[in-house]
This record gives structure tokens, C-alpha cells and sequence, in this order.
């Protein structure tokens, strides 16, 4: 009954191509096609559709449909080849086979056990998990595989499905696509070679997150950070490192060179004004497992840029006030809103240090590309926002939300603060019932302005008039906006549009004094 066949053979090559997909990517709907046949359930099979839902639907019962038909074929494979050798040409397929099923077999319980192995305490699923390994690789001829290894390796798959389909939401093409670049980033495109070794090297792997401000890159970041793989020892029971809290997070468009420098490399006490002790920096802190994210990256002076590259290239940093060389062993995450390679052009960003940061990058799409074409989407969006503010008043503050929006903004208000702004105008409702966007909902203004410009309609000149006008109302200061723009101070002066920047500001149209808001006089 448990003899190896052609059968067996075709049901559990497929079953590894399923093992090792991405389950973002269509490839893992297409393996369960091959290994359920007429079986398949291709209503809702896609779990994209559902994330931030507890339980991803049709897709799990086909999952639940192969891992019983595993279960049962590996078993009696392995009761079949008790006392025999197993054919040599048969060693891989039945080992993908095994590791799928005690994948499933054991998945639930891994997130339960998310808690106390986090903090590096005895988890009590391995001794249970490492009888079950030991039965099913104890047959003759078969290499053998170290238990503890792939014990590390299915946590490490289980917490990044819990950190990318429980935390980032949306049902969009975009979302999809971003959730299956987060797959990558942790494990690369060959999950094989991961598990081989690769998973020894991803922290010199540094990933450069892009896109508009409240698109979520931190969040992002932080999937990737808290999904990284830690060794598990066989002997006392326990992950080799406390992992519970290892993504360290820092802002650096919010503090001065010192601090960051403080902050990420640690000082000695009396290195500066205010160092009263010895302060251990996060690159010190971050350990081997760690993460550092360096949000707003392309907010940094030059000085910061030169020591961060340093530390990509070396793996080595000193304290502020110190000359002692130390290693850092983590990974580094960096995420910027701005464009870097115009940040290069303009002699902002270093090259090199661009070079080091975007070995692998994500980009995570804005809300108006999210909802484009999906009708349904800004709704689904609103009631998960909703149901994690007011609870079962979620249907309600949903239905609300949605006739502000159409009654004020329209279907085609393009949301410039992107899912954060989504998120304010939310509790906007919930308070007034009302929302007021920062920028205009109607075709003027800024608005206007990408309207022509995507059409064809403007000269060169009132081109670059409507741009000039559109950075220095982010800035109302000359001098930042000519660095910005690459030209002179006086050619920013010039080229101000005062009705356009009056629009932009929300004043009057004659109200067009730019000297008088103007922060470099």
C-alpha cells in the first residue's frame, strides 16, 4: 500500500513545488491545482483576498485537502520502508514530502508558542515535533536531517505568513504584489537555497523600502525585521536568541546628527554636552537577529551618510568618543519618501551609499493605485480601520464614512495622505461626521495643475512655473526650495505662480504676497 509509485511520485513533486512556493504568488494556487486535480476549490482560492481576516478561506480547505492526503501517503510510505531501503531517486521527493506534512501537521501551534520562544524560554511543541522528525527520516538509506534546523526554519516561515497576511491589509493587485515582495525580502525567490544556508547570510542583504509618506513602510520594515530566521538549540529546547523584541526602529528626519549618531552608534560618557554615562547604541544593541530601521534615510547630512556606509561596508562602527572598534551583526532596513536617484543629481545623497542600501528594494504602492479598479476596496479599507476603532460599531462608522467621502471628495479624491489620511478621516467621521481634507478635493489648485501637465496642455515654461510653485508651497522657504529643484534661489523667486501658490496655501486669489510667508525673507 505504501510502495512507492509513479502516483506517489507525481503527488508529492507537486506537493514540493507547493512547500517551496511564495504564498503570495500565483505559483502556490497552481501547485495546489496540480496536487488536488478535479479536487481543487477555485472559488476564493486566492487568501490575498482576505488578508487581515483570521481565517483565509477556500484556500485553506485545499491546504487541508493536501495536507490529509499527505499525511496519510507519507505515513504509509514511511511504515512500507521500515526495514527497506527507500529507492535513491525517490530520497528528495519524500523528504519534501515529510517536511510538508509536519509543516501542517504543527502550524497552528507555532504562533501559540510566538510568546515564550520569543523571550528564549523552553518551547514545549519541539519534543513532540522532534518525535514525529526522527520517526519519519529513520528509514534506510536516507540522508539524515537535523530536526532542530528545520524546527527553526518552519517558525521562521510561520511568523512571516502571521507578520505580512495578519498585519498588512488590503485586497488590491498592489497590495498582493507588495505582500509577495515581502515574501522575497525574507526568504529571496528560492525558499530551497534559503533553507540550505542563505538564511545564515540575509543580514548583509540591506533593503531599501521607497513610496509616499503614510504608505506604510514602516510596517513594511517591520514584517521583514521581525521574520528573520534564529537558530534553535536541540539540547536545552529554546531559540539560541531572544528574538521577542529585535526591531529597532529610528527616525531620522527627527533628530540632529548628534543624537542619531548617539542613537545608532552609542557614545562614552563625556563625548558631548549632556553624555553624563556610557549609552549603548542600537547598532551595539541590535544583536544577530536584529533589525535597524532607519526611516526617512534621505533626510541625513552628509557626515551621518558617510559613517552609515561605513558600517554597510566594514560590519564595524565606534562609539561616539571611543576608538574601540566593534561588529555589527543585524540587518539594516533603511526607507525614504524621496527620490533618490534626484537626490544624486543634486548632490544630496552619496552614490556609494545608495549602492550599499538597494540590494534589495519594495516600493509600496499609494492608496489611489490600491483602490484603482477594485470599486469595493476603499470600503474594505474604511471597515477594517473602523471595526479597530469603535468595535462592533464598525458596519455603521463604515456606512458613514463612505457618504462623506462621496458626498465630499468624490470617487476620484486621490489621497494624497495616502492610508494614513484614510485612517484620520475615518475618526473625523466618528467625532464630527464630516471631513475636511489639507488639500482641496476639487480640480484646482495643485490638482489642476497634474491634470494639464498629464495631458499635454502646458508649455515649458508654464511647466516649470506650476512646479516651482507647487515645492515652495511645501516649503515656503526659497533657499530649500532651490535645492530641491537643482536651479538658483532667484529663479525660484521668478517663477512663483501667486494665484496657483495662493490655492495651494488655501487663501484668497489676490492674497498673493509669497514674500510675507516666505521663511528666508
Amino acid at each position: 500500500m505504501g510502495e512507492w509509485s509513479a502516483t506517489t511520485r507525481a503527488f508529492a513533486d507537486a506537493v514540493g513545488h507547493l512547500a517551496f512556493a511564495n504564498p503570495f504568488l500565483p505559483a502556490r494556487i497552481d501547485a495546489e491545482r496540480e496536487a488536488l486535480g478535479d479536487e481543487f476549490d477555485a472559488t476564493e482560492a486566492e487568501w490575498n483576498l482576505y488578508a487581515g481576516e483570521d481565517t483565509p478561506r477556500a484556500s485553506a480547505h485545499n491546504l487541508e485537502k493536501i495536507a490529509a492526503r499527505a499525511a496519510k501517503l507519507v505515513k504509509g510510505v514511511r511504515e512500507h520502508y521500515d526495514s527497506k531501503a527507500l529507492p535513491a531517486d525517490a530520497h528528495d521527493a519524500y523528504r519534501d514530502l515529510v517536511l510538508f506534512h509536519l509543516y501542517h501537521d504543527h502550524r497552528d501551534r507555532f504562533i501559540g508558542e510566538l510568546k515564550s520562544a520569543g523571550q528564549g524560554k523552553r518551547v514545549g511543541l519541539y519534543s513532540e515535533f522532534r518525535r514525529d522528525f526522527t520517526y519519519f527520516f529513520d528509514v534506510p538509506g536516507l540522508p539524515p536531517a537535523d530536526a532542530a534546523h528545520y524546527f527553526a526554519v518552519f517558525f521562521n516561515l510561520r511568523r512571516a505568513f502571521h507578520q505580512i497576511f495578519d498585519h498588512l491589509v488590503g485586497t488590491s493587485p498592489a497590495m498582493s504584489q507588495l505582500r509577495a515582495a515581502i515574501w522575497q525580502s525574507i526568504f529571496t525567490h528560492n525558499l530551497r537555497r534559503y533553507e540550505r544556508g542563505l538564511h545564515e547570510h540575509m543580514a548583509d542583504i540591506t533593503t531599501l523600502i521607497t513610496g509616499p509618506s503614510g504608505t506604510g513602510k514602516e510596517l513594511v520594515a517591520r514584517a521583514i525585521g521581525l521574520s528573520r530566521f534564529v537558530p534553535f538549540d536541540d539540547a536545552s529546547e529554546s531559540f539560541s536568541i531572544p528574538f521577542a523584541d529585535t526591531f529597532y526602529p529610528l527616525n531620522l528626519s527627527a533628530l540632529s546628527s548628534t543624537l542619531i549618531e548617539s542613537e545608532l552608534f552609542g557614545h562614552k560618557r563625556g563625548s558631548f554636552t549632556g553624555a553624563n554615562e556610557d549609552h549603548t547604541g542600537w547598532l551595539e544593541v541590535c544583536g544577530p537577529v536584529g533589525t535597524v530601521f532607519l526611516d526617512e534615510i534621505g533626510e541625513t547630512d552628509e557626515g551621518i551618510q558617510v559613517k552609515l556606509l561605513r558600517v554597510l561596508q566594514s560590519r564595524q562602527f565606534q562609539r561616539l568618543g571611543d576608538t574601540t572598534s566593534r561588529a555589527f551583526e543585524g540587518k539594516v532596513i533603511a526607507a525614504t519618501n524621496r527620490d533618490l536617484a534626484a537626490e544624486m543629481q543634486q548632490g544630496n545623497f552619496r552614490e556609494d551609499l545608495y549602492y550599499r542600501l538597494c540590494s534589495d528594494r519594495i516600493e509600496t504602492p499609494p492608496l489611489r493605485d490600491q483602490i484603482a479598479g477594485k470599486p469595493d476596496e476603499l470600503a474594505n479599507l474604511v471597515e477594517f480601520i473602523a471595526r479597530r476603532e469603535v468595535g462592533e460599531e464598525a458596519d455603521a462608522l463604515t456606512e458613514e464614512t463612505i457618504e462623506v467621502i462621496d458626498t465630499t471628495l468624490g470617487p476620484e479624491y486621490p489621497w494624497p495622505g495616502n492610508f494614513r489620511e484614510l485612517e484620520q478621516c475615518v475618526r473625523n467621521v466618528l467625532v464630527r461626521r464630516s471631513y475636511r481634507p489639507a488639500v482641496s478635493a476639487s480640480p484646482t489648485g495643485g490638482h489642476r495643475f497634474l491634470e494639464a501637465l498629464r495631458a499635454g496642455q502646458l508649455t515649458a515654461e508654464e511647466t516649470m512655473r506650476g512646479y516651482c510653485t507647487i515645492v515652495y508651497a511645501q516649503t515656503h522657504n526659497y533657499e530649500q526650495t532651490a535645492r530641491r529643484l537643482g536651479i538658483d534661489r532667484r529663479t525660484v523667486k521668478a517663477k512663483i505662480d501667486a494665484d496657483l501658490l495662493a490655492e495651494l496655501d488655501g487663501r484668497p486669489a489676490d492674497d498673493s504676497d509669497t514674500a510675507g510667508t516666505n521663511t528666508d525673507g
